[in-house]
């Protein structure tokens, strides 16, 4: 049995360039990994993918990145064993975190090693674009800004060990729906974008960006109120992460995000995690 860590990532700068007309989006994003994470655990058995989830009501079939990667990664090399796999969520279902990606991403690498298929990193970056659209970043293993839809990644550098404080609100947020909600015209013309750098922690909290969140927040406009809140308690910067809902505060401090985390337990009934980048 293998037993891996499957963490959780934000968007530190998510901007939307383009609609295409394959029906996409191309995006530029900064896309951080945090020490936020599921648990999984991988053995061997004769045959089929068996998955299970305790304590989740997460589909345990096809309607799961996790069994849609092992199959994808057993058709890939052929293989025609099976494997057991028990995925334990800590982070929030369809949050903007990139957890079931993440989960995907986690069982192609930890599978390519049990089995011995020998596939590079680039060949299992392939498969995954093929299975979601971030799962490629958290196969590639470290801070990145990525280009396209996602596949297109490019090492990035951020402050090391950053704190942050994650506030998610329990209901779910469409990534589609925030996307077409967006009206944005259509571009063939691919655009350019500069990179930017960053000097440190606080250049970086003021460059803080999420092209989604006019969306998202107007059509639930807690998530503003909780951004507000949690510059009120001493973050550098706040922002939604992905399409949302979850919103997060950069504090340059472990211990201005430890009370900022006391604070938003006491007034708000929310998911509220305390994570470092990694």
């Amino acid at each position: 049995m293998i037993a891996a860590r499957s963490p959780a990532k934000v968007n530190l700068i998510l901007q939307v360039l383009r609609r295409r007309e394959d029906g996409y989006h191309d995006i530029a994003s900064l896309m951080q990994k945090v020490s936020l994470a599921d648990e999984m655990e991988f053995a061997p058995r004769g045959e089929g993918i068996s998955l299970a989830c305790p304590g989740s009501d997460l589909p345990t079939g096809e309607g799961n990145l996790v069994v849609r990667a092992a199959r994808a990664l057993f058709a890939e090399s052929g293989y025609a064993g099976g494997v057991e796999i028990t995925l334990r969520k800590r982070i929030p279902t369809a949050a903007g975190l990139g957890g079931g990606s993440s989960n995907a991403a986690t069982t192609l690498t930890v599978l390519n090693d049990l089995f011995r298929f020998g596939f590079d990193r680039e060949r299992l970056i392939r498969i995954g674009a093929r299975i979601g659209a971030d799962v490629p970043f958290f196969i590639y293993g470290s801070t990145a800004w990525a280009f396209g839809i996602g596949e297109i990644l490019e090492p990035a550098v951020t402050p090391p060990g950053m704190w942050l404080v994650l506030v998610n609100p329990g209901f779910e947020v469409p990534t589609k729906w925030v996307y077409e909600s967006l009206n944005l015209p259509l571009t063939k013309t691919p655009v350019k974008y500069s990179i930017p750098n960053f000097s440190g922690i606080r250049e970086l909290a003021a460059a803080l960006t999420n092209d989604l969140e006019k969306v998202t927040v107007a059509r639930y406009p807690v998530l503003g109120e909780l951004k507000g809140f949690l510059l009120g308690q001493g973050a550098i910067g706040s922002l939604m992460s992905g399409s949302g809902p979850t919103v997060f505060g950069l504090f340059d401090s472990e211990q201005d995000a430890i009370q900022a985390e006391g604070a938003l337990r006491t007034s708000y009934p929310f998911r509220v995690f305390r994570t470092q980048t990694i």
